[in-house]
């Protein structure tokens, strides 16, 4: 067997908060759209990421996830989203620090409380 892409779902009561958080503040893109229709969802990629956004105030009162993303440039990354969306960083983890397990992490936290924790190894 072969996979190539995780893309887990993530469900919001206004989908707009999803696209605030990671089409404006991580520089995703829209690949897929549809956001005009009775159940808005759409499809947002970076370099081999994605992640299947949703409206569907039923599971978004079920589901607030928490992500870990990766990066080879934790510095540039936090740099950028303080100076653009600071109200995203995590008031628990809101600048790069050591962990205990040799990761170097941030987090961010929106509204809805979905968690992406930048990390770099």
């Amino acid at each position: 067997m072969l996979f190539t892409k995780l893309i887990p779902n993530v469900f919001y009561i206004d989908i707009q908060e999803g696209i605030d958080l990671f089409v404006n503040c991580l520089d995703f893109k829209i690949s897929y759209n549809d956001l005009q229709s009775a159940a808005p969802c759409c499809v947002v990629e970076k370099d081999n990421l994605a992640f299947f956004l949703h409206e569907n105030e039923e599971y978004a009162l079920k589901d607030r996830p928490e992500f870990r993303l990766h990066t080879p440039d934790i510095n540039a990354v936090y740099t950028k989203v303080k100076a653009s969306h600071p109200q995203y960083l995590h008031p628990n983890l809101n600048k790069p620090t050591l962990r205990p397990w040799g990761a170097t992490e941030f987090a961010l936290k929106d509204a809805t409380n979905v968690c992406i924790i930048i990390q770099q190894w």
